[in-house]
């Protein structure tokens, strides 16, 4: 299982032609001359930013958005030419950097967008920006009913160019709560306030991964996508996302196996003692590559086809499997997160665990782990 400048027998494995499928699945949900823009954030999620971009680009996204300005130069420096959004305003500081780059800036502060307009004029270059508009979640944006003195403010100032204007769900993963429709409803009308101010029409996306599945209303001119896009559902059992396909698995290696006399405590604090003889399977990979300790003594691989407890705590660098009366070689497989014969382990299953969504879990997974990718198109990988 070696790859490239690695000699770690664990590795998460991307395939990427299930990004493309999900990619092409949930743009299928979109209106025709819907925009598709594919969130690579966080190393797209853990996944691999790069990667992960060629794909989704080549199924039919139409750009890609950011949280970071380093996320958004590194795609730069890459090669991506697309439009590249980033969804939070930087420091004032750096506002040239983004105006340089040619990044989408969002902007809900006036001393940022006085920022990116000085930037514009000492760059000779304008400055492409998108509204962001607080419809009630209340992390960033500017109140729904100021948005169009807001607007006004940026269309006067030289060197910006509105383009967009969009908000953020904060319960569109529970299709049965009233708030989005509510956070449309003031979306809309602040949308709208925006484009009379500017006198032009704005590109409109508020719909997430559980937007475009569930909330077709809020499609707009243009859907943003993250954790779909890479198979896994807005939350566990969410109607609509039975046709994705995870794109990640987390697969190691048996590393030793030893026999261990009944009452024998295991690992750190002695968490766990088995109640007859067994033999136990040590797995090299810990909570410093994103295996959470919280799983000690309750998550479940799955080794031969076969469920088998993670038992005793999770270390920094190893856990320990327990395997019963049938042991098995060193280096047989084991997997954390996927499929073996007819049994899967999946994300949600692991957040579940834990007390967490799935979005946290693959983010954990370090740069420790290397990722390695199948599924690829000439020049994705």
């Amino acid at each position: 299982m070696n790859t490239a400048g690695s000699f770690r027998p664990a590795v998460a494995r991307v395939d990427l032609a299930a990004v493309r499928h999900n990619v092409s699945l949930l743009k299928g949900m979109t209106p025709q001359g819907c925009r598709f823009m594919a969130v690579v954030k966080a190393d797209a999620y853990g996944h691999g930013d790069l990667q992960v971009s060629r794909a989704a680009l080549s199924a039919g996204a139409d750009c890609l958005g950011v949280a970071l300005l380093e996320e958004a130069v590194r795609l730069r420096e890459a090669g991506f030419d697309c439009g590249v959004n980033l969804l939070f305003e930087t420091p004032p500081g750096a506002a040239a950097v983004a105006v340089e780059q040619g990044v989408t800036c969002s902007v809900y502060t006036e001393e940022y967008a006085r920022a990116l307009s000085d930037a514009a004029g000492i760059l000779g270059r304008d400055a492409l920006v998108h509204l962001k508009v607080d419809s009630g979640m209340h992390r960033v944006g500017v109140p729904a009913d100021y948005a169009g003195s807001f607007a006004a403010m940026l269309a006067g100032l030289p060197g910006l160019v509105v383009e967009g204007v969009y908000t953020h769900f904060a319960s569109a993963s529970e299709p049965a709560d009233p708030f989005t429709d509510l956070q449309m409803d003031r979306f809309e009308e602040a949308a709208g306030a925006a484009e009379t101010a500017v006198g032009h029409p704005l590109v409109r996306h508020a719909a997430n991964s559980a937007g475009v599945i569930a909330f077709p209303r809020s499609h707009y001119e243009m859907v943003r996508v993250g954790i779909s896009m890479l198979g896994l559902p807005p939350a566990p059992g969410f109607p609509g996302s039975d046709a994705l396909r995870p794109a990640l698995s987390l697969v190691g290696e048996v590393a030793f196996v030893k026999k261990v006399g009944a009452g024998e405590g295991l690992c750190y604090g002695l968490t766990y003692a088995p109640r007859r003889d067994t033999f136990i399977a040590t797995v090299p990979l810990g909570y410093a590559d994103g295996y959470s300790r919280l799983l000690s003594n309750r998550a479940q691989v799955l080794i031969e086809g076969r469920r088998r407890p993670v038992v005793g705590v999770v270390a920094m660098d190893v856990f320990l499997v327990e395997l019963g009366d049938e042991p098995v070689e060193v280096g047989t497989p084991v997997t954390m997160i996927g499929s073996d014969g007819s049994e899967e382990v999946t994300v949600d299953e692991l957040a579940g665990i834990i007390g967490t969504i799935n979005y946290e879990v693959v983010c954990m997974i370090s740069a420790r782990v290397p990722r390695v990718y199948a599924g690829d198109e000439e020049g994705e990988a």
